[in-house]
């Protein structure tokens, strides 16, 4: 096929497949489509709080648990964008169902598989069928919405995907503590099956027609190379090292790709990924934005629980309880921030979000490894706050800002961001805690009070250290165990301090994106012009 554009972004669009009988009650949709998030996002966080039980009972190693959480990143990023295409074009409460069978289903085999390497299989699987689903749930949404009310129905979807994802390591800690960590994945079957029959009786048919357009398969596959090759460096990137071959070399291949891929697509007639979406300059931000609010909030959310649980001694269910004040403020601020958008537009509502987010990180530089609870929920309540109030907004500026036919792939387009700033902040911040570590702990071990000659011994405990655990052992005398504790701690937290920092920086530049760069008034419309 010749290269010359065609450019049909002006033509008028093609009016979604109409909703028949009872299946027109939109706010039904907001519930089914909501339980399919629910399961995702629970089963997102409680894997983190499974994998140490899990690699106790299969015997695997560290980078085996590491590929536990990575197979599973790595597809649903993968294939985000063609989740939402395939729900634009072959229906997406059929492609939505798809993904929560598939789901429900590896989820199952996952507990029944016996082996590291089938829960790293079937975790992959979770992530093609996440895929599927997680894109098409903003899509259906966009569908079925009026403009006036689709900001209100984004914040109680951005409601329901923060408040389970902070549920993750309460529900995570109970079922590990008085089940198994089978359980964890097991509890997704129920789930999966409400979530199944309660779509069949009330989702809309909802889809734009393509009439015969040829599907961009090579847009599939260069889309798909380049994010496995640009997440599975970032993944990778603390473990063999930021400046390593390995990791600039796959960084740089994914964004190489990623570049043609977007040359590519400006030049096909019927692309998997519209260009012309970007035109559109609060849509561009929010995708920017979005990927900075999901970096600050599941790096931080990782490193306060190995805070709570490696360096304060709280089991997973405290740690959880300690962290209401996050949930909790995730469940006012999604509604508040959706209100907040309709009335005065994310251009002011993603600001303060972010505002928020950086007070919250700065505040966190008072922690120490003492830190009474006092201390600890005002930063909690600010995270929520922001984290829920952005979500809002950005899912607004992104799937608002899209045309009905493209819902679908605005929804992959957010959630393929969301993903990618997850990725990082986890790494990044990771990284950036380890390297602290590397460079203080000789002198806090020394200022708790350690032999110098004893020092020497510990050099080789960063990398525990780094994941808040303390390199003691029980026959070690009482003394020299808590020297090494305090340490060990003080040492910690002069990485979490450097962490806060960098987000504290990149939520102040998401405020002045943000600020500054969207437009007052936005919608569909402006990228149909």
């Amino acid at each position: 096929m010749s290269s010359t554009t065609v450019d049909t972004s002006s033509l008028p669009e093609s009016p979604p497949e109409a909703p028949r009988g009872r299946r027109t009650n939109p706010w039904l949709t907001l519930i089914a489509v909501a339980i399919g998030l629910f399961m995702v996002n629970l089963d997102g966080s409680v894997v983190a709080i499974a994998n140490p039980e899990i690699g106790r009972d299969l015997d695997a190693s560290t980078a085996d648990l590491q590929w536990v959480t990575n197979a599973y990143l790595i597809a649903m990023a993968a294939l985000l964008i063609l989740g939402g295409k395939l729900g634009d074009r072959l229906g997406r409460h059929t492609v939505y169902m798809v993904g929560t069978v598939g789901f429900t289903l590896a989820s199952v085999a996952i507990g029944l598989s016996g082996s590291i390497e089938g829960v790293i299989a079937f975790r992959a699987a979770q992530g093609l069928f996440a895929a599927l689903l997680i894109p098409n749930t903003l899509g259906l949404l966009r569908a079925v919405f009026p403009p006036r009310k689709f900001g209100m129905a984004v914040g109680l979807w951005a409601m329901v995907a923060s408040c389970s994802t902070a549920l993750g390591p309460i529900v995570g800690g109970l079922l590990i503590e008085h089940v198994t960590w089978e359980s964890v994945f097991w509890i997704n079957a129920p789930i999966g099956l409400f979530a199944l029959v309660f779509s069949l009786l009330v989702l809309p048919k909802s889809k734009d027609s393509t009439g015969h357009h040829r599907f961009d398969v090579p847009g599939v596959i260069l889309l798909a190379v380049g994010l496995v090759a640009l997440i599975f460096g970032v993944v990778k990137g603390e473990t063999w090292g930021w400046s390593s071959a390995g990791t600039l070399g796959s960084i740089a291949a994914g964004l190489a790709v990623l570049a043609f891929f977007c040359w590519y697509e400006a030049r096909q007639e019927h692309p998997l990924l519209p260009m012309r979406l970007f035109r559109n300059r609060s849509l561009t931000i929010g995708t920017l934005v979005t990927a900075i609010n999901f970096f600050v909030m599941l790096g931080v959310i990782f490193f306060v629980m190995l805070y709570l649980q490696n360096v304060r001694g709280f089991s997973p269910v405290e740690a959880g309880v300690r962290t209401l004040p996050f949930s909790l403020a995730t469940v006012v601020a999604a509604p508040l921030g959706a209100a907040l958008t309709q009335r005065f537009g994310p251009r002011v509502t993603m600001p303060a979000g972010m505002v928020l987010q950086a007070a919250a990180s700065l505040w966190m530089l008072t922690w120490d490894a003492h830190s009474a609870f006092a201390a600890m929920w005002p930063p909690f309540l600010a995270i929520g706050l922001g984290v829920g109030m952005v979500m809002s907004a950005s899912s607004d500026a992104i799937v608002g800002n899209a045309p009905r036919r493209d819902g679908g792939v605005a929804g992959g387009l957010q959630a393929t961001s969301l993903q990618i700033g997850g990725a990082l902040g986890t790494s990044v911040l990771v990284s950036l805690i380890s390297g602290r570590v590397g460079s203080t702990l000789t002198g806090e071990l020394t200022s708790a009070g350690v032999p110098a000659n004893a020092v020497a011994g510990f050099e080789g405990a960063e990398d525990a250290v780094a994941m808040g655990v303390s390199p003691v052992s029980a026959d070690m005398p009482a003394q020299l165990r808590a020297a090494v504790i305090e340490g060990s701690g003080n040492a910690f937290m002069n990485g979490v301090h450097s962490a806060v920092v960098v987000t504290a920086v990149l939520c102040a530049v998401g405020a002045l994106l943000a600020g500054f760069g969207m437009r007052r008034a936005s919608g569909p419309e402006a990228t149909e012009a």
